[in-house]
């Protein structure tokens, strides 16, 4: 016979524990676990006259998973009459493993009841929690359609809130279609049945809001909808969600976190619907006052154009002519006699710079007596030395000219 593996790495195909030394090992190993307190919900209590032990089911306040306690039953009559199923308690309990069966359980040596106080304090604590989160700022909160496409629904099964919500919405606009999820809407169920309804709106692609709806009831009956994993649930969907959980005094945490509070279901059915008699109400309305707004403007169109109909450019379009007629008469007289006088003042300047290029002119020189004196190649005779006697000059007057012939030349400066 093979050696039996120490431990539960070395075991093989070929090389396996035995059941029973797995179970002891099992056992073992929760015996070194210490004595602590634990949170649930009495699912089963099994008490007999007479008996020194009794036995209790405890189940997780939110999933579907459940341990055996037991414990004596002076522990059992010194905690009251509360431990009655369905009752929220603590346990201070050492874990145990039986072998025999395989079956893991606590031994118990305390048990209270959770009540109403601390329920309520936990529940304080949480929403301090949250709201630090910024969970309920009313700027993550979505705004709601003016009118869905389809409204999810949650709500318990045969119960009162869905007839609420369906047959007021209808009534205010027959129309509305729903998507509807009935689920458990107390007790340990509710948190998880409705978390998964959630999602599945949420996820569906013609649903446009989710109302969450129940109708009232204790303290312990709405503590589903203070449930942490519920209210992150909510807040993480994409899809408005309103929560008309209780009464107008009601306020579980699903009301903070949700987009839109609404005191009751046929609140909530006001809300996520318009009511189509006040829609054509308005609508009439406003074509009422589209009406006279539009006769109230035709109307001052009428008498703006009535006006200047009446203005005499209108009534005799050749006066606005005639009266352009005469201004351009006007300003052509005035440019002719600007410029008469500019032209006449031009001509007397002409005048004085013809006498000023006269009395500067040869001839005006030749009128006084003088004469210009050439060469026969015609070149001008200023000094005495530009010729020589027997040269043939001539001699150019104020009227005619001389042909002259040069008998001597003098230098007049050294003659002097």
């Amino acid at each position: 016979m093979s050696e039996i593996p120490k431990t539960a790495a070395e075991t093989t195909v070929n090389s396996p524990w035995p059941v029973r030394l797995l179970s002891e090992n099992i056992a073992r190993y929760v015996s070194r676990m210490s004595t602590l307190w634990v949170e649930g919900q009495v699912v089963q209590l099994n008490r007999r006259p007479g008996a020194r032990v009794a036995f209790l089911t405890l189940r997780d306040v939110e999933a579907d998973m459940s341990l055996t306690v037991t414990l004596r039953a002076n522990i059992l009559n010194a905690a009251g009459a509360d431990l009655s199923p369905g009752a929220r308690v603590v346990v201070r309990a050492t874990p145990t493993f039986w072998t025999g069966r395989g079956s893991l359980q606590l031994e118990a040596s305390e048990i209270q009841a959770v009540g109403l106080g601390a329920l309520l304090a936990r529940i304080e604590q949480l929403r301090q929690t949250l709201a630090a989160e910024g969970l309920f700022d009313v700027e993550r909160k979505k705004a709601l359609p003016f009118l869905p496409q389809r409204i999810g629904l949650i709500v318990a099964r045969e119960g009162q809130a869905e007839h609420d919500v369906v047959v007021n919405a209808r009534a205010r606009w027959p129309q509305a279609q729903f998507e509807i999820r009935q689920v458990a809407v107390q007790g340990q169920y509710a948190v998880g049945q409705v978390s998964k309804a959630l999602a599945e709106l949420d996820a569906h692609p013609d649903v446009d809001v989710i109302v969450i709806a129940r109708g009232g009831g204790g303290v312990e009956d709405l503590l589903p909808f203070s449930n942490e994993s519920l209210i992150r649930a909510v807040a993480a969907a994409s899809t408005p969600v309103v929560s008309a959980i209780g009464h107008e005094q009601d306020s579980p945490l699903l009301d903070h976190v949700a987009d839109l509070r609404a005191s009751t279901p046929t609140d909530a059915a006001r809300k996520i619907v318009p009511d189509v008699a006040e829609e054509r109400r308005e609508v009439t309305t406003a074509l009422h006052r589209i009406r006279r707004a539009l006769s109230t403007r035709i109307a001052s169109e009428q008498q703006h154009l009535d006006a200047l109909r009446n203005r005499p450019a209108l009534a005799n379009p050749l006066t606005l002519f005639d009266e352009r007629e005469e201004q351009i008469l006007a300003h052509r007289d005035r440019a002719r006699r600007a410029f008469a006088a500019h032209l006449s003042q031009e001509k007397l300047h002409i005048s004085h710079l013809r006498s000023q290029v006269r009395a500067l002119s040869p001839q005006s020189t030749l009128d006084r007596g003088y004469a210009i004196v050439t060469t026969k190649a015609g070149d001008v005779v200023r000094n005495w030395d530009q010729t020589e006697a027997g040269a043939e000059l001539k001699v150019r007057l104020a009227a005619g000219s001389l042909d002259a012939t040069v008998s001597a030349t003098h230098d007049e400066d050294k003659a002097g």
